[in-house]
């Protein structure tokens, strides 16, 4: 298969059509027609419908494009490097981040990437559920506790505690088996009694729900404004533990908040993903930081639990 062919395929499906894609890469639009033309009698399919006004990938053209445009992106960066541009980082890079990460901790950690990498374009996908890096073409997704897969590396660059987080007027229950008014996850399965460990010694007492909300901000801002007692990341609620808007009632036993920035378990990774992988390493306290090494060899590995 000739890869400038192919290079030109997906420009076009990138730009959804000749016209765009020739602004673009300023290749000329019956070159660019002419090379497609090529590589589907090459192939022996169709992977463009052309219409008068738009184009439409065949069923076909998605599954290249789905299984290439990454591989042309490498290859262009390799090229670079090839050519003198070693440790130059550059580019587009996308993100998809949870809804609490996003609008805590990562407009700093953005603002100081664009600043220390300038010719890198951002673009930021909030979202809560699991993507797929490859079909939705994120560079990097970041998720807490994911499920373990073969098809990805990754680094963990924060491990927290889980803790119960209340306001400071809800003292402590003296006795097991107390009620307490309970601020939830909507998408979590109730749980009829909570394990607090505190000082050493376990305390049980019994969540009576008030309030579901379908995001962990959420339920920080209720149990913030008095609503009553949830289950957060010790780094979220810890600021106003200090601040006494909060108070620490134990942590939660046998269970951990793992953030992980996970990307495709490629042979090759861009300058572009390891230089945020490594400035979301720094942002965090190294005692947190599962794989010490990687700032310094920027080493990868499977990703697995």
């Amino acid at each position: 298969m000739d890869i400038s062919k192919l290079s030109d395929f997906n420009t076009v499906a990138l730009h959804g059509g000749f016209s765009a894609a020739s602004r673009a890469s300023g290749i000329p639009k019956t070159t660019l027609s002419r090379r497609l033309s090529e590589l589907e009698e090459e192939l022996g399919v169709r992977l463009i419908e052309r219409g008068t006004r738009a184009l439409r990938l065949t069923e076909e053209g998605q599954l290249l494009r789905d299984r290439t445009t990454h591989l042309i992106d490498e290859l262009a960066e390799v090229g670079e490097e090839v050519a003198g541009h070693a440790g130059r980082t550059r580019g587009r890079l996308r993100v998809s981040v949870p809804g609490l990460f996003a609008h805590t901790a990562l407009g700093r950690i953005v603002a100081e990437f664009v600043s220390a990498y300038p010719d890198v374009a951002v673009e930021v996908s909030v979202d809560d559920h699991f993507v797929d890096p490859i079909t939705e073409e994120f560079d990097i997704v970041v998720r807490a506790n994911p499920e373990p897969t073969t098809d990805l590396v990754g680094q963990c660059f924060l491990r927290d505690d889980l803790v119960y987080a209340a306001p400071p007027r809800l003292p402590i229950p003296e006795t097991d088996g107390s009620s307490v008014p309970a601020v939830v996850i909507a998408a979590g399965r109730d749980a009829t009694e909570w394990t607090i460990a505190r000082n050493g010694e376990p305390r049980i007492v019994r969540p009576r729900t008030v309030l579901r909300c379908s995001s962990m901000l959420l339920v920080y801002n209720a149990v913030l404004a008095g609503a009553g007692v949830a289950v957060m990341p010790r780094w979220l609620a810890e600021p106003d533990f200090a601040t006494g808007a909060l108070v620490d009632w134990g942590t939660v036993p046998g269970r951990r908040l793992d953030a992980w920035a996970l990307h495709t378990s490629r042979h090759l990774t861009s300058p572009k993903v390891k230089a945020f992988v490594a400035m979301l390493m720094a942002a965090y306290d190294p005692a947190s930081r599962q794989d010490a090494t990687f700032l310094a060899g920027l080493a990868e590995r499977p990703f697995a639990r």
